[in-house]
């Protein structure tokens, strides 16, 4: 038997690919998570209302989500319904995570694939190419800083905010703040147009150097986003089926009756799945999923892809052209929603702690994230995080055994290989410190 090991970069967190073969046949492709880091361990026995400051230490990248979800797994059990403005102030938080974490995945981790580099800084031989690189990763860095400017004017600062509390937010978004920032949205929206086009077009040309869009087998997709309301700020999930029809929707308390989430034998991170069936989270579940963003740009987009690539559509290499899609939507939407009056009003209600079990649900980046949390004398008896990347870990494996199988055969290991697992994985865009929590 012979066995191959991929250390993977341009992703969050660390993990590789183990191949092994048999007889110049692949038998299995697994996609590792190699630490253990214990969250749902060390945070029982503190009290519940300290639990919103330290989740967001679960990833530096994913905090924003996490915040969220936590505050609202707590107001669920609490029964505290947070005012009308506070909700739209959390939406805006999550669109900056959206615009940060998209930007970043696209232009940081996966155009170097489009140009044949390692890296967005291994720029081209050529004075042309290197010219063009460059101004690709200069436009790709003022878009990722959209977000993070975002995150920080509606959480109070870009890692681990702080505004989002238990019955709210702590204040408003000042008006200045958010003309100034509307102002940056409109210089840079075009920019974020050129980008996503630039993308979109290297990702047709790759098309034909790698000679295929990767898995394309009919899979369940699941979001929590509404098909005409695309909405981060979730309440209920929702489930396609592989022919292209919401099959299930659940609330984030049913969702032990819908899918099974498991440890692996070969990962610290767990897996899920529907029914013994392969799940899909992330951008292309949710473009799967969506109707109509209601923004004129996201919209043509939108329109663009259906009619290329049908609906729904199931190549993993269509993962990175929904992220292009939702960048735009996401820097369109906020502009829409500062426009609005996010100053005046009621930011936050008054809450009594109790004892109980609450779920808390939001859309991040990669997917659906759910906190669910049990307390007892104020304290965490069980804290369980269901984490978008855990979603998509059975449909990695089978997308690493489809590759594996296209470059190895009797004539030997096709050198792409190891280019293309690292396609494979970063197509979805996997957090593994969120994983592993």
């Amino acid at each position: 038997m012979t066995t191959i090991t991929y250390p993977l970069s341009r992703i969050e967190g660390h993990a590789r690919v183990v191949i092994d073969i048999y007889d110049d046949e692949v038998f299995r492709a697994d996609f590792q998570a190699m630490e253990m880091r214990g969250f749902s361990h060390y945070v029982r026995g503190v009290p519940a209302e300290q639990i919103t400051v330290i989740v967001p230490r679960i990833c530096g990248v994913c905090s924003t989500a996490h915040q969220v979800a936590s505050v609202k797994a707590l107001e669920n059990l609490f029964g505290v319904t947070p005012p009308p403005l506070a909700e739209e102030i959390r939406e805006v938080l999550l669109l900056g995570q959206l615009i940060q974490n998209q930007a970043t995945s696209l232009f940081v981790f996966t155009m170097p694939d489009r140009v044949n580099a390692s890296s967005l800084f291994e720029f081209s031989e050529s004075e042309e190419g290197k010219a063009r690189q460059f101004s690709l990763a200069q436009m790709a860095l003022r878009i990722r800083k959209i977000g993070t400017d975002l995150i920080s004017l509606a959480g109070g600062q870009f890692i681990h905010p702080i505004k989002t509390t238990i019955g709210g937010v702590t204040s408003g978004i000042p008006r200045a703040k958010a003309d100034e920032m509307i102002k940056t949205i409109d210089e840079l929206l075009p920019v974020a147009d050129r980008l996503v086009d630039t993308y979109w077009e290297l990702s047709l040309e790759m098309g034909d150097r790698i000679g295929s869009w990767g898995d394309d087998e009919p899979t369940y997709y699941l979001a929590s986003t509404e098909a005409d309301s695309f909405h981060l700020n979730s309440n209920r999930l929702h489930l396609m089926c592989p022919r292209g029809d919401v099959c299930q929707t659940f609330t984030p308390s049913e969702f032990e009756d819908y899918l099974v989430v498991e440890d692996s034998d070969y990962s610290y991170a767990g897996t899920s799945s529907f029914q013994g069936e392969i799940l899909r989270a992330n951008s292309l579940a949710r473009i799967n999923l969506t109707n109509s963003f209601g923004t004129p740009k996201a919209d043509g987009y939108l329109k663009r892809f259906v009619e290329t690539f049908g609906r729904p559509a199931h190549a993993i290499m269509f993962f990175d052209l929904c992220r292009g899609i939702e960048l735009v939507y996401a820097l369109e939407k906020s502009r829409l929603m500062l426009q609005s009056d996010l100053e005046h009003g009621d930011t936050e209600v008054g809450y009594t702690p109790r004892d109980g079990v609450g779920y808390g649900l939001v859309e991040a980046p990669r997917g659906p994230l759910l906190h669910h949390y049990e307390v007892e004398n104020g304290l965490i008896k069980n804290a369980d995080f269901i984490i978008p990347t855990v979603h998509n870990m059975l449909a990695i494996r089978r997308a690493l055994m489809v590759v594996a199988k296209r470059y190895v055969s009797t004539d030997g290991i096709n050198s792409e290989l190891g280019r293309a697992v690292g396609r494979v994985v970063r197509a979805f865009d996997p957090c593994i410190a969120c994983a592993t929590k």
